[in-house]
């Protein structure tokens, strides 16, 4: 973690506005979050409210009752502390591996934004010791199972959370510690709960929230990528930019649709393989091809809603019951998951078809038409060529549809039916994530079969961006002029479009030619 961070790197929770790539700032570092004078007078008035509702002896559910199916359940003055301190060791029930602690890290900014709004009854010393974790890098351990979406992600924020009260682990230097000995061994100790700060903690959407946060900007590169390696392919398979017309895309104004055409209409610009064939008789290219603005443009359409609703609900309080004042207070539905479940699962099929479209331009590249060798290689029958890779596409295409059914049309009630509409948000996030993992892989192995192709077509030159992206995977993949373990090169290939050094080199050099992609 970064921490050198430049005078005047801040980001004030609870009273600016949290977007995407302020959130990612915070999350890698570049960014410090800070607890200013105006937010902490709001949670110090919502704390004091709650205070008064317990002195008052006026019931809240939450505060002096119990959880779930035991609202009912009236709980006594003296009570109300270890109330909260029991809610993060019963909601902590979370099961699998833990999850990646950048994600954990989100969780907690995303927390402290909310809490810091001053609707929650949090103590600052509470949300000043979540800063300290955030500060340090001191990670708690999350399972990765056990969410339904609703009362929010309990049992992950249950876990998130054990650490302030002294239990569960936490990672520090990336290895994992009982949280109690890191603790004392920076001279601090388990924080005693106040009233309602055990279910401020639990109850919210930070799970899947961060979820959305890293697949949104993940499909994003997986978008911008594929629009570079698709070009890439049309232009090994001599196919024709006719499709990506302006006026074309002007008769059907979707978007994502004439932002992909644009970008495919800059991306071939100047390329002599273009050029070479633009009298060549051929009618029409297939439809993988031809159609990429439609169906890389849809995928950019469900991106842009999720980006839309994931930035919504960075700035939302999603906890419950919320304190306005100590005689008006509300127990609502705010942590319901339904209103980014949904996006995710639409995002999910966004991220499936452009893999699917992706493996069509493999198979595409293969077959031995007009003027490629059969797999790409030329001395066939000996050697498997680019056959094999292809598989491996066509198995992650699959595997991709069979995740794509929408965890948010399902539900199954909990709390003996107080709470018997989830939104199973949770798992759409972890879905997503896999999607995008085996997405990543479709997409470096068109990259590493389009970059193989376009070498049969010397001496003519594509573009000078696309001849530069070309280039770019060399550095790290040859040309293949026998069969070699390919899964070498596939990983190596994955590498950089994950890390996203691929898209932010080709945008750069574009960029740098006064060439503006987006």
């Amino acid at each position: 973690m970064n921490k050198f961070i430049r005078m005047g790197e801040f980001f004030n929770y609870g009273t600016e506005r949290l977007t995407l790539p302020k959130v990612i700032q915070l999350a890698t570092g570049k960014t410090k979050g800070v607890l200013s004078a105006e937010a902490l007078e709001k949670i110090r008035h919502s704390q004091e409210q709650v205070s008064l509702i317990v002195s008052r002896n006026k019931t809240v559910y939450g505060i002096n009752t119990g959880f779930g199916v035991l609202a009912d359940t009236k709980i006594s003055e003296e009570d109300t502390r270890i109330l909260q301190q029991k809610i993060l060791q019963s909601h902590s029930v979370g099961v699998g591996k833990p999850i990646d602690p950048q994600l954990a890290r989100l969780m907690m900014i995303t927390k402290v934004h909310a809490l810091a709004k001053g609707f929650s009854g949090i103590h600052p010393d509470t949300l000043e010791r979540i800063c300290w974790h955030i500060e340090n890098n001191i990670i708690p351990l999350v399972p990765e199972k056990g969410s339904v979406g609703a009362s929010g992600d309990l049992a992950p924020l249950a876990h998130l959370f054990l650490p302030l009260i002294g239990l569960g682990e936490v990672y520090e230097n990336g290895k994992s510690f009982p949280a109690a000995a890191v603790l004392s061994r920076h001279g601090l100790k388990p924080l005693q709960l106040g009233p309602k700060e055990g279910l401020a903690l639990i109850n919210g959407t930070q799970f899947m929230l961060a979820y959305a946060v890293t697949n949104t900007q993940r499909l994003h590169y997986c978008l911008e990528a594929a629009d570079i390696i698709g070009a890439m392919s049309l232009e090994a398979l001599t196919g024709t930019k006719a499709p990506f017309d302006e006026r074309l895309h002007a008769l059907r104004p979707f978007t994502g649709n004439q932002l992909v055409a644009r970008r495919l209409r800059l991306l071939l610009k100047d390329s002599a393989i273009m050029q070479s064939h633009v009298d060549c008789g051929r009618v029409q290219d297939p439809y993988s091809l031809r159609c990429m603005p439609q169906v890389h443009g849809a995928s950019r359409n469900a991106w842009l809603h999720l980006k839309e609703l994931t930035e919504t609900e960075l700035n939302s309080v999603t906890d419950n019951p919320l304190i306005f004042s100590a005689e008006d207070t509300i127990s609502g539905g705010n942590f319901h998951g339904q209103p980014l479940a949904l996006p995710m699962d639409y995002a999910a099929f966004a991220a499936a078809e452009i893999g699917n479209i992706s493996d069509r331009r493999c198979y595409l590249l293969l077959e031995g038409k007009w003027g490629l060798p059969l797999l790409l290689m030329k001395d066939v029958g000996l050697n498997s060529g680019f056959m094999i890779p292809q598989y491996t596409t066509a198995a992650l295409v699959t595997e991709n549809k069979t995740l794509c059914f929408p965890a948010s049309a399902d539900s199954i009630p909990t709390s003996l039916g107080q709470e018997d509409h989830v939104s199973m948000g949770s798992i759409s996030g972890r879905k997503l994530e896999q999607i995008l993992e085996n997405l990543e892989y479709i997409l470096a192995i068109e990259l590493m079969t389009a970059c193989q192709a376009i070498e049969f077509r010397r001496p003519l030159r594509s573009s000078p961006i696309l001849e530069y992206a070309h280039e770019f995977v060399r550095k790290q993949v040859s040309f293949a002029k026998e069969d070699r373990i390919f899964a070498d090169d596939i990983s190596k290939i994955k590498t950089i479009i994950s890390n996203f050094d691929f898209v932010k080199s080709v945008t750069r050099f574009a960029e740098e030619r006064n060439i503006l992609l987006n």
